[in-house]
């Protein structure tokens, strides 16, 4: 049997925990739906197992458990903070991570109905977030690079999903970006994966940010792009302005990101639809509103 032959159960979880942290091995396991590189595992009411599935090497762990610990403490929404590291073993060769458990509901599950105070919310996590990294700081290799360097990307969802009363203003977006300046600060920490699965919500707006496998030390657009990618409609100037410190060409590399992000989300739910593996049904209606949204502006 491979590794990606092996089926992940509450059982095996609790034959791990018994190996390597008997100590939790007696807490309830329930599985979290929507995993796919890592499958997550809720343990007892406080904590969560995530473990490799999908992905081919256990970077995106062994980066959250190197440098969550060092941010965590100065984001001002939960996020998941490792407490446990599980190695591989004779009984399942990946790695695995015991992580504190971030309570809300995935926002491709929910809604934003206070969209003020989650544009609010938002600017001050990425605030906290975006400051100058250190230099062993991971730096991202498939994205984070300015949009030009990204035109590959696009063009593969703008072909495959890109709506044709709107593909003209969709590229009118992304060709601007490509035209935006660089980014000329520090490289800063960037989360780099803010889409709707990646965000928890409560009581009508964001209360937790998860999966930072994708963080990086790069341009803080990046993450701007949520402004469109995650927020209600009409919010996003709120955002920047909250925000503070986006320049012109900053907004303007983030709104293509977003069309791009928009695009995928499009891809995935239109793979979903044809039940391809990895597919997100959901993931469609979300990835086209955030384009309406992208193309309104700020």
């Amino acid at each position: 049997m491979t590794d990606t032959e092996i089926e992940i159960t509450a059982d095996l979880v609790r034959d791990l925990l018994q190996e390597q942290h008997p100590d939790l091995a007696g807490l309830t396991i329930r599985e979290v739906a929507g995993g796919w590189g890592n499958q997550m595992w809720r343990l007892g009411d406080e904590l969560a197992v995530r473990i490799q599935r999908m992905n081919p090497t256990p970077e995106h762990q062994l980066k959250e458990r190197r440098w969550l610990p060092v941010l965590a403490p100065r984001l001002p929404l939960p996020v998941p903070t490792p407490v446990r590291f599980g190695e591989p073993s004779e009984r399942f060769p990946k790695h695995w991570t015991v992580m504190t458990w971030v309570p809300g509901e995935p926002l491709d599950h929910g809604t934003i109905s206070r969209g003020t105070h989650a544009a609010d919310t938002l600017a001050g996590f990425l605030q906290a977030l975006h400051v100058a990294a250190p230099a062993d700081a991971p730096i991202a290799t498939d994205r984070g690079a300015h949009p030009r360097n990204c035109t590959d990307g696009f063009e593969n969802f703008f072909q495959a999903v890109a709506p044709d009363d709107i593909a003209a203003d969709v590229r009118d977006v992304w060709d601007d970006a490509v035209a935006a300046h660089t980014w000329e600060g520090p490289p800063v920490w960037v989360h780099g994966d803010l889409h709707p699965a990646n965000v928890v919500v409560s009581d009508g707006t964001l209360s937790g940010i998860i999966d930072f496998g994708d963080m990086f030390a790069g341009d803080p657009a990046w993450d701007l792009a949520a402004a469109w990618v995650l927020l209600p409609a009409g919010t996003a100037s709120r955002f920047f302005d909250m925000y503070g410190h986006a320049d012109e060409a900053a907004i303007r590399r983030a709104r293509g990101l977003a069309a791009m992000k928009s695009l995928f989300l499009m891809l995935m739910g239109q793979n979903g639809d044809r039940g391809l593996p990895g597919g997100k049904p959901n993931w469609g209606p979300a990835g086209r509103a955030a384009l309406d949204r992208v193309l309104k502006g700020v």
